[in-house]
């Protein structure tokens, strides 16, 4: 289980220790550490150490050796799932359980509402997640509140540690944390935002299952990478958008197709009229006879 020695993953891990005491003896808690806050990133580490030394919780500690003090969110989060991934690895674990609770949902949702996210991004975080590895992400604290896990280690006299980061504004989860999201839950007078949140993420996962399940009938993709159009005719646009994302994934193409690009892309596909729309350097989408291909280019090819 990832573990940070903040009051989420500490419940967690504390749950997990207390309720499946069969497995305490194969759980491995996982921390990793930034070292972006200098001293303060070193007694986190500290912290989980002895937190797991007094409950006999096997304890493997990464060093981001990278570290800058100007990383982005995203940079820190790919070196800290990098180092579980590699944990996970060594170890021979299939899951990953994950300290998540609903203010993450709340938060999550409105992040990637700023980016234009479909249903499949805003149905994060996902109580249960398989990965690309065939790997489990398991997050049991959905249901419940910061406020709520906060309250019951108080109650319990349990420290945790505490990222003086959340506190300001560097980051854009932390201005949502900080300024949006109580902003947001004032202006919900009488209703739970948070609750509403979670709920919205609830459907939203129903509804990507849905369509994903619909586009597995449907079975558009073929042999060598091409887009049957014809088992599309008619359908939604949202299955097209799918099926679209499907066939890119499958191809050869190493790019990243623009926002713009795609759904230009998407247009010319759901039109059906034979044209060759650019991914680049890469090669080119080929729209003939109800199939959509890809041709590399030639300059690829010599490469190649």
């Amino acid at each position: 289980m990832a573990f940070s020695g903040g009051a989420d993953s500490l419940a967690l891990l504390l749950l997990l220790w207390a309720h499946w005491p069969e497995r305490r003896d194969r759980l491995v808690a996982l921390h990793f550490n930034h070292r972006l806050r200098g001293t303060a990133s070193d007694g986190d580490a500290e912290s989980c150490r002895e937190v797991c030394r007094a409950l006999k919780v096997k304890l493997r500690i990464g060093v981001w050796r990278h570290s800058r003090p100007d990383a982005s969110e995203a940079t820190a989060r790919a070196a800290r799932m990098a180092f579980f991934a590699e944990a996970m690895a060594a170890t021979g674990a299939s899951a990953l359980w994950l300290g998540h609770q609903q203010d993450d949902i709340a938060e999550t949702l409105l992040m990637r509402l700023a980016r234009g996210s479909g249903t499949a991004g805003l149905a994060a975080p996902r109580p249960v997640q398989t990965m690309p590895s065939g790997r489990v992400h398991v997050r049991p604290l959905l249901t419940l509140k910061k406020t709520e896990l906060c309250a019951a280690l108080r109650a319990a006299g349990l420290p945790w540690r505490e990222d003086a980061t959340n506190a300001t504004g560097d980051f854009f989860r932390n201005r949502i944390r900080r300024a949006v999201l109580p902003a947001w839950q004032r202006a919900a007078t009488g209703r739970d935002a948070l609750a509403g949140a979670a709920l919205a993420r609830e459907l939203l996962a129903e509804d990507d299952a849905a369509l994903e399940a619909w586009l597995d009938e449907l079975r558009p993709l073929r042999r060598g990478a091409k887009l049957d159009m014809a088992v599309l005719s008619g359908k939604p646009r949202a299955l097209w958008r799918r099926a679209l994302h499907r066939w890119l994934a499958a191809t050869p193409y190493i790019g990243d197709l623009s926002r713009q690009g795609f759904e230009a892309l998407l247009l010319a596909a759901m039109a059906g009229r034979t044209t060759r729309h650019s991914l680049g350097r890469d090669g080119f989408a080929v729209i003939r006879a109800g199939q959509l291909s890809f041709k590399r280019a030639k300059a690829r090819l010599l490469a190649k």
